[in-house]
């Protein structure tokens, strides 16, 4: 992965910004802003619904989107991948039409994987104390369940929970695994075949595509028994005034008119990424262990190497280093509780100072970053 080449595809790092808050959200090249522009400029009509040669050019490009997006996950059957706007909605999409009885979370979701299930009863899989996944209280829980929603990687501290292993477990107790794939998608090669998981949801707009974009994986034979959550204009075979014929997944959970310039910029994101989407892991661990190596920070969360570098300086608040550094130094961080409110609660946290890397991050990057924060360290 030529990491200077690929820099030079994104506009907005002509200028003197050190972008590292890509698990909010990535960066755009101009593949993707190209292709937005295309269809604009092109064929700016509606898909499936008229018979011209805007409209037709338009359907074939939003369903080549999704082509790409099955061959990005190794999703093997067709009907297998629905568009919604992001992972959020997606979850919502399972939490509203999927039945279950009882289900379960971990204790380190993000309030997209934990409001959607407050209306039911569920349970809580707690962490290890150094903040791993607790295999023998999930094997005490899975037992009560019949559907488990969990994080495939945490946007706080970038840990990745043991997934396959997790998904062997849930389906020896006939239980529905789904995961929540927004910080796993964009950074690993994911096969939802080898997984065998059930369910997952993940987000455009942290994989180099447009924002109000986003995914859900559903196996053909769950999704065809879910009911729909919206439903509307082009989900239907026919209507009379008293009933209607549903089309068949995923047309059925895709009401309306859609986003069909986000969804083709997404199709062009999953382009870019296909080539490389191997080597950009081990990537982002280079530049989180210099850091790790050469900063004397509290590490927030579970201290392994990954893309997210979540920490805290003593007698200064997140917002503070997050203000500095950008102030000083151009450089973009997150700060706060990166919407998982609870765990930060939990644990009489107020925050943390999170730096998130992505592909077109560098080692001089890294070494800026690290100069920078020392010297907020020396103002303390």
């Amino acid at each position: 992965m030529n990491v200077e080449k690929l820099r030079k595809d994104f506009p907005v790092l002509n200028k003197d910004l050190i972008y590292l808050d890509s698990a909010c959200m990535t960066l755009r090249p101009r593949q993707v802003i190209d292709k937005i522009i295309e269809y604009y400029t092109e064929y700016p009509a509606c898909g499936e619904r008229s018979y011209h040669k805007l409209s037709r050019r338009t359907a074939e490009e939003f369903e080549n989107a999704r082509i790409l997006i099955k061959k990005f996950i190794n999703c093997k059957k067709d009907g297998e991948v629905v568009f919604t706007k992001n992972a959020t909605e997606a979850i919502n999409l399972v939490a509203n039409s999927f039945e279950f009885s009882k289900m379960a979370i971990t204790d380190r979701e993000h309030n997209s994987n934990l409001l959607p299930w407050h209306k039911f009863k569920h349970f809580i899989v707690k962490s290890n104390e150094d903040e791993t996944f607790d295999m023998n209280a999930f094997q005490d829980t899975i037992k009560k369940v019949d559907l488990i929603s969990f994080v495939f990687t945490s946007n706080l501290d970038g840990y990745t929970l043991p997934v396959k292993e997790i998904i062997k477990v849930a389906h020896e107790n006939d239980v529905v695994v789904m995961l929540d794939g927004a910080q796993a998608v964009p950074h690993k090669k994911i096969d939802v075949s080898k997984l065998d998981v059930d369910l997952m949801a993940f987000s455009g707009h942290k994989m180099l595509g447009p924002s109000g974009t986003g995914c859900l994986y559903g196996k053909r034979h769950i999704l065809d028994k879910m009911k729909t959550f919206i439903i509307g204009g082009d989900t239907v075979n026919n209507t009379t005034y008293d009933k209607f014929e549903l089309k068949e997944a995923p047309y059925k959970f895709e009401a309306g008119l859609q986003n069909y310039a986000g969804v083709i910029g997404l199709g062009a994101a999953v382009k870019y990424l296909t080539p490389i989407i191997g080597d950009i892991e081990s990537h982002e661990e280079k530049l989180w262990k210099y850091m790790r190596d050469n900063l004397d920070v509290e590490m927030v969360g579970v201290d392994q190497a990954s893309g997210i570098f979540s920490f805290n300086i003593p007698k200064m608040t997140s917002h503070e280093i997050a203000q500095m550094l950008d102030s000083s130094a151009n450089i973009a961080i997150r700060s706060g509780m990166h919407c998982v409110h609870s765990w930060f609660n939990s644990r009489k946290l107020s925050g943390s100072a999170r730096a998130s890397f992505y592909l077109y991050n560098t080692m001089d990057e890294a070494k800026r970053f690290v100069e920078e924060v020392k010297k907020i360290i020396e103002l303390r």
